[in-house]
C-alpha cells in the first residue's frame, strides 16, 4: 500500500479535530485565550471596559491576622491598593495562615487523602465581590511579597447583591495552573490570560497553593476588567494547538458544572457483553486494587462500561476514604444521595469547602450521615457554611467512632451548638480554628474528650478565659501532643504553668500573637523545662522573648525542629548560636523583625548552619 494513504488519514484526523474545536468554540461563544490560538479578533458590538476593585471580601479559608483587626487579614483585599508597587512585609496586605511545607512536617500534620485529581492543588481560597457584574476580560492580582501562590481563578454566576438568588449556582474556571516557583520576593502585577465565559459575574474566587513559597505570600488588591455586554468574537484566521483537544477534555473532566458529576453518579443503563475479556481471569481483589488509583469521576465513568466494572466501581470498599473537596463546586444534595449506597463503609470523608450557597441542605447532609456515618473515623468539614446545630447533633449521634473532626472556619455554627461535640468521647483530633465556640461548650468538650491528642483553638474569639481552658487541658487532656492557641487574647503565665504541668507529652505548641504572655514571669522558661519533647514552638510577635528563654530551649528542648520568635527585641546572636549548636534537628528559625538579628548575622548563621532555613522578613 502506498505510504500516502496513512498520511492522508492523519491529515484528515487533524482537520476533523480542528473543525470540531472550531465548532465547539463557536457554539459556546467563548475563546480560551490561555491556549495557543493566533487570530485576528474583534468584539461586536464594541463595549466600554469597566475596571473595578473588589468591593467586599465575602469568604476565605484562613488568614494570618486576627478577627478583630485589619493587620494581615483577608479584608485588606477590598478596595484600592494599600502597598503596591512597594515590596515587603506590610500589615496592610492579605496574608494566608501558612506557607511552604512546614505545617506538613509537624506532629499535628494530617495524612493526605488519596485519589486527589492532579489538577486540584488548592490549599486556601478567598472570595471577592465586585460592584458591577461583567463579562471578565482580565483579572489583575497585585502581589506585594513572595508572589506565585495563586493557582486558580474562578467566576460565579450568582450575584451576591441580588435579592433573588438563582436556582443553580455555576462556577467557571477562568484560569488554572500548577504551582510554580517564582524567583524573588518582589512585588508584581499578576495578569494571567483568562478564558471568556457566557455569563456576567461580580464574584471572583482566588485559590492558592503556598507549598513552593519561601515565606508568606502577601496580596494587596484584585482588579477586575470586564464589559457589560457579552462579546461576540469573529474569527478571520486561526491556528489551533494540538494540546487544545487534551485541555478541553480536562475541562470536561474537572469542570465546575454540577450536572456532569451527578449524571455520572446516576447512570445505571449498562451494556451487555458476552465476556469481560481478561478481567474474567483477574482476582476480584486485584481489580479492586487497580481501581483504587482512579479518581471519583473516573470511577463513575468506568462504571458505565459493563456490569462487571459497575459492580467493582460501586463496591463500598472503593469508598473507604473519600475526598469530595476537589469537586466542591459540583457537590450538592443530589450528589450525596447518589453516593449513599457506595459509602456505607466509609471511614474518612472530606466535605471541606462544599455545600455553600444552598448546594447542600441540612436535611441532605443529615440523610447522608444517617446512612454512611456509622463507620466514620475522620470527618473534614472546613469552611462548611451550611453547618448548623442540627448538623453537629447528627454528627455526634450517627458517628460513634469518630476520632477526627475538622470544623476550621465554620463561622456560621452558633456558639451553643458546640456542646454536642462533648458526646464524642473517642475524639483524638479537633480543629476549631476561626469558629465561635464559647467557653462553656469548650470546657465540656475537654472534660469528656480525654483522648484528645491534637487541638486547634486558633483565633477563637468567643473564649473569655484561656487560663481556665488551659487548666482544664492540664487536668483532663494528658495525651495532648499538639496545641494551637494562635492569637488567643488572654492566656497568662498561670495558664501556661497548668498546661505545661499537665500536658507533658506536648510536641507542638503555637503561642503566636498572644500579647498577655511576658517573659519576665518565667512562663517560657517553665515551658522549656516542663516540655522536653517540643518539636515546634511558635512565640510569634512576643516582644518579651529574651536570651534566657532561648538558652533554656537550647538546654532542655534538644528535639526542637521549628522555632518562630518574630518580632522580639531581646534575643542576641550569641543565644541563637547556642540554640543552633544544641538543637541538631532544627530546620526552621524565623527571626523576622528581631532588631538584634540583622542581615549580616543571618548570613553568618546560614554559613555555619546550612541545614537550617533562617527566615528574615523585610519591608521596603
Amino acid at each position: 500500500m502506498s505510504p500516502v494513504f496513512p498520511m492522508l488519514t492523519v491529515l484528515s484526523m487533524f482537520y476533523y479535530m480542528c473543525l470540531r474545536r472550531r465548532a465547539r468554540t463557536a457554539t459556546r461563544g467563548e475563546m480560551n485565550s490561555r491556549r495557543a490560538i493566533e487570530s485576528n479578533t474583534r468584539a461586536l458590538p464594541i463595549n466600554v471596559e469597566i475596571v473595578q476593585y473588589a468591593k467586599e471580601v465575602l469568604d476565605f479559608s484562613s488568614h494570618y491576622g486576627s478577627e478583630n483587626s485589619m493587620s494581615y487579614t483577608m479584608w485588606n483585599l477590598a478596595g484600592i491598593p494599600n502597598v503596591y508597587p512597594s515590596s515587603g512585609d506590610f500589615t496592610q496586605t492579605a496574608v494566608f495562615r501558612t506557607y511552604g511545607t512546614w505545617w506538613d512536617r509537624c506532629p499535628s500534620a494530617r495524612l493526605p487523602f488519596k485519589r486527589t485529581p492532579p489538577t486540584f492543588c488548592s490549599q486556601d481560597y478567598v472570595e471577592l465581590a465586585f460592584e458591577e457584574p461583567v463579562y471578565p476580560t482580565a483579572v489583575h492580582i497585585l502581589e506585594t511579597y513572595h508572589p506565585g501562590a495563586v493557582v486558580r481563578i474562578l467566576a460565579c454566576s450568582a450575584n451576591p447583591y441580588s435579592q433573588n438568588p438563582p436556582a443553580e449556582v455555576r462556577w467557571e474556571i477562568l484560569w488554572s495552573e500548577a504551582p510554580t516557583k517564582v524567583n524573588g520576593p518582589q512585588a508584581r502585577q499578576f495578569t494571567p490570560c483568562i478564558k471568556q465565559i457566557n455569563f456576567p459575574t461580580n464574584l471572583i474566587r482566588l485559590e492558592v497553593n503556598s507549598s513552593l513559597l519561601d515565606y508568606y505570600t502577601e496580596l494587596d488588591a484584585v482588579v477586575l476588567h470586564g464589559v457589560k455586554e457579552r462579546p461576540v468574537l469573529s474569527l478571520k484566521t486561526s491556528m489551533i494547538d494540538m494540546n487544545d483537544i487534551d485541555e478541553d477534555e480536562d475541562e470536561e473532566k474537572y469542570g465546575c458544572g454540577m450536572d456532569t458529576l451527578n449524571k455520572q453518579f446516576s447512570i445505571v443503563t449498562l451494556r451487555e457483553w458476552p465476556t469481560n475479556g481478561y478481567f474474567d481471569k483477574l482476582p476480584y481483589e486485584l481489580i479492586q486494587l487497580i481501581l483504587s488509583h482512579l479518581t471519583v469521576p473516573d470511577l463513575c465513568r468506568l462504571a458505565q462500561t459493563c456490569k462487571l466494572l459497575y459492580q467493582h466501581c460501586c463496591d463500598p470498599l472503593q469508598y473507604i476514604h473519600l475526598s469530595l473537596q476537589p469537586y466542591w463546586a459540583r457537590i450538592n444534595d443530589t450528589s450525596l444521595e447518589y453516593l449513599q449506597s457506595r459509602c456505607t463503609l466509609i471511614q474518612w470523608l472530606n466535605l471541606s469547602w462544599t455545600g455553600n450557597r444552598g448546594a447542600i441542605s441540612v436535611s441532605g447532609f443529615s440523610r447522608f450521615l444517617k446512612v454512611c456515618g456509622s463507620e466514620l473515623v475522620r470527618l473534614e468539614l472546613s469552611c462548611g457554611h451550611f453547618l448548623n446545630e442540627t448538623c453537629l447533633e447528627v454528627i455526634t449521634e450517627m458517628c460513634p467512632h469518630l476520632q477526627e473532626l475538622n470544623l476550621s472556619s465554620c463561622d456560621k455554627i452558633p456558639p451553643q451548638a458546640f456542646n454536642h461535640i462533648a458526646k464524642v468521647g473517642s475524639l483524638k483530633r479537633l480543629i476549631l480554628y476561626r469558629t465561635k465556640v464559647e467557653q462553656t461548650a469548650l470546657l465540656s468538650i475537654l472534660n469528656f474528650c480525654s483522648e484528645l491528642q491534637h487541638l486547634s483553638l486558633g483565633s477563637c474569639v468567643m473564649i473569655e478565659d484561656y487560663d481556665l481552658i488551659a487548666s482544664m487541658m492540664g487536668a483532663k487532656c494528658k495525651k495532648l501532643r499538639s496545641l494551637d492557641l494562635w492569637r488567643c487574647k488572654n492566656i497568662t503565665e498561670s495558664g501556661i504553668a497548668e498546661l505545661a504541668s499537665g500536658c507533658q507529652l506536648l510536641e507542638e505548641l503555637d503561642l503566636g500573637w498572644c500579647p498577655t504572655l511576658q517573659s519576665s514571669t518565667g512562663c517560657f522558661t517553665n515551658l522549656a523545662r516542663k516540655l522536653p519533647n517540643l518539636q515546634k514552638l511558635f512565640l510569634t510577635a512576643n516582644r518579651s522573648v529574651c536570651d534566657t528563654d532561648i538558652e533554656e530551649l537550647a538546654a532542655n528542648c534538644t528535639h526542637l525542629r521549628q522555632l518562630d520568635i518574630l518580632g522580639t527585641r531581646m534575643v542576641s546572636p550569641a543565644s541563637l548560636r547556642k540554640l543552633l549548636e544544641s538543637c541538631k534537628d532544627l530546620s526552621l528559625l524565623d527571626v523576622s523583625f528581631c532588631s538584634q538579628i540583622d542581615n549580616r548575622v543571618v548570613l553568618e548563621l546560614n554559613a555555619n548552619f546550612p541545614n537550617v532555613f533562617i527566615k528574615k522578613s523585610f519591608t521596603q
